[in-house]
């Protein structure tokens, strides 16, 4: 029963419900190289393996992380924090975060082998920046850099090097492609920090929202749902993809109840917003990445 406990605990210290977030770019990445013809099984899984598992670190760095600065107390409103929680102890989680990335790690040896240095490199900056997240001397979620390195690592980076470690060279759609995950997933941030507002005001922690406070907060979140959905459109009618990927479009009214919902609640009833908006980034990559796949099949 003991064994049972533990697996559970570190179940939910993984946070299942952020894993969609890095499953998404993958998918998309992995729908235009097959529909571009150079479709390559064994790294699509591999980059899948990477960036559940860079998730997944970067969530258990989090955690603890958190907890040694003093941002996770217990006034938190998220969802449960095993170190907070005292369920594990810290020494155990950074352990746990140091496997898990050292797995990551093994995997991605196989994406340097066919993309060279610049995967290498990416690879590097990748564990770097999920660490940074909210540790190091200068945390990206403290001073509310952490939007960009989001945007980056989930969007260009996931997308268009899943599809170059397939195809060995990038379409300009795949750069196109790779703006709305890294915005849909952006927004996954934005609702977070948006939840922890006073918590993390009360820490120090300088995330945009407690810069610029809730109705800025607000708007950020609306633009960043609005432009993933512009993006689409503007790629079918400037001819760079076909009309089928507008098939993200159909995600159109699972979005609306959540920009509803970042304008109507705070606290602790922003957590299903949250992970609400992680499946609307899965969601939306994966219509995508289908419409991609049958324009080029000549399904319809």
């Amino acid at each position: 029963m003991e064994n049972i406990s533990k697996l559970r605990i570190w179940y939910l210290a993984i946070r299942p419900k952020t894993l969609p977030a890095a499953c998404g770019p993958v998918i998309l990445g992995t729908g235009l190289a097959f529909g571009d013809g150079v479709f390559e099984l064994v790294p699509a899984i591999a980059c899948l393996l990477v960036a559940l598992l860079l998730q997944i670190g970067s969530n258990l760095a989090n955690d603890v992380l958190d907890f040694k600065k003093g941002a996770d107390t217990k006034e938190r409103t998220g969802p449960l924090r095993v170190t907070q929680a005292g369920l594990l102890t810290p020494r155990e989680v950074l352990a746990g975060t140091v496997v898990v990335f050292a797995l990551a790690a093994v995997v991605g040896l196989y994406l340097i082998y066919l993309g060279g240095w610049p995967i290498f490199l990416l690879g590097l900056l990748a564990i770097i920046s999920a660490v940074a997240y909210t540790g190091g001397p200068f945390p990206l979620g403290y001073l509310g850099l952490a939007d960009i390195f989001v945007f980056f690592f989930f969007g260009p980076v996931a997308v268009v090097g899943t599809y170059y470690l397939q195809a060995g060279s990038v379409a300009e759609v795949a750069w196109w492609a790779s703006i709305p995950p890294g915005l849909l997933i952006t927004a996954l941030l934005v609702v977070n920090n948006l939840r922890d507002i006073e918590t993390d005001r009360k820490a120090g922690k300088k995330s945009l929202p407690v810069r610029f406070g809730v109705k800025f907060t607000r708007i950020y979140y609306t633009s960043l749902l609005s432009l993933s959905y512009l993006i689409p459109l503007i790629l079918w009618l400037t001819g760079r993809a076909p009309f089928l990927v507008l098939l993200a479009w159909l995600t159109l009214p699972l979005a609306v109840p959540l920009i509803r919902d970042v304008f109507t609640k705070k606290g602790s009833p922003l957590n299903m917003t949250l992970a609400a908006t992680a499946k609307l980034g899965l969601l939306f990559s994966i219509l995508f990445a289908v419409g991609y796949v049958f324009a080029a099949l000549g399904t319809f």
